[in-house]
């Protein structure tokens, strides 16, 4: 087993209804939990704020960012999957394709 995080890239839209966003919670919360039971969570993650800063290059300048709505890092989930194909494939589940976000599958690089 090998492990992979799931980087979460979009999600519910500004003006999604309170009801909407706790239907949406808790098809996270199942799915997790599911996955969980299985043993493949291992680190569900946390949502990530929009706010934030980008430090960058030898001068490490400082710039208010990110600011590329499409491409926002929204959350990750640390799993352990088989391989590469195992661990797309328990992605297919994630409850951020409703709302067109997407996510990226990583293996995580063995030191």
């Amino acid at each position: 087993m090998s492990q992979f995080l799931f980087i979460y890239r979009g999600g519910m839209p500004a003006g999604t209804s309170p009801a909407e966003m706790q239907q949406q919670m808790g098809r996270w919360m199942t799915w997790l939990k599911d996955l969980g039971e299985k043993g493949f969570v291992k680190d569900p993650g946390q949502p990530l704020e929009r706010a934030g800063k980008v430090v960058a290059g030898k001068q490490k300048t400082v710039t208010d960012g990110p600011f590329a709505e499409k491409d926002l890092v929204s959350g990750y989930t640390l799993v352990e999957a088989k391989d590469l194909e195992h661990a797309t494939e328990l992605s297919l589940g994630c409850p951020i394709y409703t709302y067109a976000g997407s996510v990226e599958v990583r293996p995580v690089a063995k030191m």
